[in-house]
């Protein structure tokens, strides 16, 4: 049996104008994304606080984290089109990122520093955090390529509710980065490292039974497209437990390349030069003038996502340790400790969620849509009011504040899916190459207040936090510009025969980025002795000189990208 690519959904299996199974891959990505970024939001603090990492050794080890997570998506991607079916790949993805959530609570003895200087750490505790790095690593790269390519298939062909059915599922991303710095983070650093990164695990088996409990609402979309290759026995196994026995493996083979970041960096650098090496060869021997040109375009693009997630991707390394070391912390200093609550109220409501969600859509099942709605909008609210008194009204910590991102990328999104079209109409709308210049300037400028706020540090008293409300709101509008571009440059200028290819060398590239990013953070690196204040004259050079770095970087290379934009545009032959 072959399941259809796509297929129409029943009329009684829509609601609020979608398939019933878009808010079923909501919900589990919000919760996949929740558990992600709380563990991120956490790691770098976490290894610099309580294993006493110097920052050096923590910068390389979220560099090649980050590598990784966004490489594996792409053996995920294939295995589960060849073979496993988006269905087996999510809920396989799903339960190694539980266990690795969880195994992450697991917190050991705190390293100390010896009299003699040297630091004692728990060795098991340790090999336990790099095995949940793995599991954490090989999960997000199972899960994150297939639950979006599940939506996809939610909707027929040419149907007009696609985009924005993909603009509800990337909300659900932001939600779930937004309560996740909010929840995790401020537990994390607040109550102990393990209710952090515990929540975060709670979050994912939260999405997990979400993602089966809705597997009505797939329709079979999720489903392998050929089940006898699973069934066929390689060896006396059939294929499908070699890939589970398969990614077993690869676990321990992460659990030891993570150890030694040296290696994930050298392969990273090696695989960077593969490409480009197999890219020329291409462009030569395979490729007429038209696709030539076209390549061309496109992998200039690629390299320009790549420098703004090297600018980007600093959020969760240096902008989190001078937040840390040399910001305030409170929004509303006057309102913070107000609340009685000793824990985030959204923890609460997010809590509530799945249950809420499920109501709904049974209720919309047995056609009483006044109740389905009724607890839409009661999710709406309580998750908006539990918000405002988490922001306002409770203290945050350096790890709570990357809410921040979030939180912009879900005000500014309505904005842009305004702006865009209306500039179309009126024959306005930026070129592709023109609005990866637009976002590559403002990346770069986002690193402006960073600079002034390491300015004002160096006389002894930290820095206004609001200066890290405006870098950060910089930063998104830069990410807005240059969300358009995407995967869609990908599949618009892709020779077909390698567009698979070409879509692996764009999250390769991504990949890349957060190891050029985490090399670019310890330019910031401070040797700081357990117990010991922060030199801010030091700290103040220090980070200055980085955020300029950075600055120019982004203005440099987006200027560069407005001068080639004209060139751009005729090597890609009208594709818009």
């Amino acid at each position: 049996m072959t399941v259809p690519a796509t297929a129409s959904t029943p009329a009684h299996g829509e609601f609020f104008g979608h398939p019933k199974g878009l808010y079923v891959c909501f919900f589990t990505e919000m919760w996949e994304r929740f558990s992600f970024y709380g563990m991120k939001a956490l790691l770098l603090l976490y290894l610099l606080k309580y294993h006493l990492f110097t920052d050096d050794a923590g910068y390389d080890l979220l560099g090649a984290y980050g590598g990784l997570v966004y490489a594996m998506p792409v053996i995920g991607g294939v295995l589960a089109d060849r073979y496993l079916g988006m269905r087996k790949a999510v809920v396989l993805g799903g339960v190694l990122l539980v266990l690795g959530h969880l195994g992450m609570a697991y917190e050991g003895h705190q390293a100390v520093r010896l009299a003699d200087g040297t630091i004692q750490r728990d060795a098991a505790a340790l090999q336990v955090f790099y095995l949940s790095l793995a599991l954490i690593i090989m999960g997000v790269g199972f899960l994150k390529p297939n639950i979006s390519t599940i939506v996809g298939k939610l909707y027929p062909d040419n149907d007009a509710r696609r985009d924005s059915g993909f603009t509800l599922f990337y909300a659900g991303i932001n939600v779930g980065a937004l309560f996740a710095s909010l929840i995790c983070a401020f537990l994390g650093e607040t109550y102990g490292w393990k209710y952090g990164f515990g929540a975060a695990g709670i979050g994912m088996v939260a999405g997990l039974i979400m993602f089966i409990w809705g597997q009505k609402y797939l329709y079979g979309h999720a489903e392998p497209a050929n089940p006898s290759l699973l069934r066929e026995r390689v060896a006396g196994l059939s294929r499908e437990w070699w890939i589970y026995l398969g990614s077993i493996g690869g676990v321990a083979v992460v659990w030891q390349l993570i150890q030694r970041t040296w290696t994930v960096h050298g392969a990273m650098h090696l695989i960077a030069a593969a490409f480009l090496a197999w890219f020329v060869w291409f462009l030569i021997a395979k490729c007429d003038k038209v696709q030539r040109q076209q390549m061309l375009s496109l992998v200039l693009m690629i390299v320009g996502v790549l420098i703004f997630f090297t600018l980007y991707e600093q959020t969760y390394g240096s902008w989190i340790t001078f937040t840390d070391r040399l910001l305030t912390k409170d929004l509303f200093p006057s309102l913070s400790g107000v609340s009685t609550s000793t824990l985030p109220w959204s923890l609460f409501l997010l809590g509530a969620s799945p249950f809420l969600m499920i109501v709904a859509l049974k209720a919309s099942d047995s056609g009483n849509a006044g109740l389905a709605r009724t607890m839409i909008v009661l999710l709406a609210l309580g998750l908006g009011v539990a918000c405002f008194h988490d922001v306002v009204l409770v203290p945050q910590t350096a790890g709570s504040l990357t809410f921040l991102g979030a939180f912009f990328i879900v005000v500014l999104s309505p904005i842009f899916a305004w702006l865009w079209p209306w500039l179309e109409r009126r024959g306005l709308n930026p070129s592709k190459p023109a609005k990866m210049a637009i976002g590559l300037i403002v990346a770069g400028l986002a690193f402006v207040p960073l600079m002034l706020a390491a300015q004002a540090t160096a006389g002894g008293a930290m820095a206004s936090v609001w200066w890290l409300v405006l870098a950060y709101f910089v930063l998104e509008v830069g990410e807005m510009c240059l969300s358009p571009i995407g995967l869609s440059a990908v599949t618009q200028l892709s020779v077909a025969r390698v567009v698979g290819l070409m879509m692996g060398g764009f999250w390769l590239a991504t990949a890349y980025s957060e190891v050029l990013a985490a090399q670019f953070g310890k330019l910031a690196s401070l040797d700081l002795p357990e117990g010991a204040a922060v030199d801010f004259v030091t700290a103040s050079a220090k980070y200055g000189e980085l955020f300029q770095l950075m600055m120019w970087i982004g203005i440099g290379s987006g200027v560069l990208y407005f001068l080639l934009s004209p060139l751009l545009r005729k090597w890609m032959h009208g594709v818009k």
